[in-house]
């Protein structure tokens, strides 16, 4: 494999935390635009959910057009990433729940994306199911990760690594305070919907943050795909 596809699986993590994050932004903006999402600064004043911009058009279409194949990506990222793990620490055993939980994120977030939009009640349940457990399953893969990865670096003393999983485990523990405190200020506020939109989206920008850490971690290390056959290495 030459250098340009070197460079491009190296990158898949980057554009699985830039990807989303962008799509989203300009769903948000369609809708504004055509008048049919306030128009506010969200992380700020908290005016409409991140699920808003994917319900209705034209921002629905971008939305799915770009959280779709993310989920897809994730599935790969994750997959690689298990590997990296097994080859710079072989004796930590977390690479199996690292895998299997960004699996089962990237599958739920499939689900909250396909029913996103609809007003059955069943359809209503299933697109919560689907927007929670990826939250929790992506959440379970980046925690795991991170205190994998920080656990080899002071065995290791790779300063670089170190300060890549204390980065991220800063990144996917905040959201776990934030949601303590969304659980607090329900209970104190009459009307904590805007708290809460707030919330949603710092925490789902701490969230793809993560990855672009992933990405510089894995340019440190060299990461690289070695395809074989019949005994020939392809890099």
């Amino acid at each position: 494999m030459g250098y340009a596809g070197r460079m491009l699986i190296r990158g898949l993590p980057l554009v699985a935390g830039i990807a989303p994050v962008v799509g989203i932004t300009l769903a948000y903006w369609l809708g504004v635009s055509n008048d049919v999402l306030p128009a506010c600064n969200p992380y700020v004043d908290g005016c409409t959910s991140i699920s808003a911009t994917g319900r209705y058009m034209p921002g629905s279409l971008l939305f799915r057009a770009v959280m779709l194949p993310q989920s897809l990506l994730l599935v790969v990222v994750w997959y690689l990433t298990a590997h990296w793990l097994r080859v710079i620490a072989p004796s930590n055993k977390a690479a199996a729940t690292v895998m299997l939980s960004g699996f089962f994120g990237a599958l739920c977030l499939v689900l909250y994306v396909t029913f996103l939009g609809t007003k059955a009640p069943f359809y209503e349940f299933m697109r919560r199911f689907g927007i929670y457990f990826y939250f929790i399953g992506t959440a379970v893969a980046q925690l795991t990760l991170a205190f994998a990865l920080l656990g080899h670096a002071k065995r290791s003393a790779e300063l670089s690594l170190r300060n890549s999983a204390v980065a991220m485990l800063s990144l996917c523990g905040l959201p776990f305070g934030l949601g303590i405190l969304n659980l607090v200020l329900k209970a104190v506020l009459e009307d904590a919907d805007m708290a809460e939109n707030r919330i949603e989206w710092i925490s789902a920008l701490l969230m793809q943050g993560y990855f672009v850490v992933l990405y510089l971690a894995w340019r440190h290390t060299g990461f690289s795909v070695v395809v074989s056959t019949d005994g020939s290495a392809i890099r």
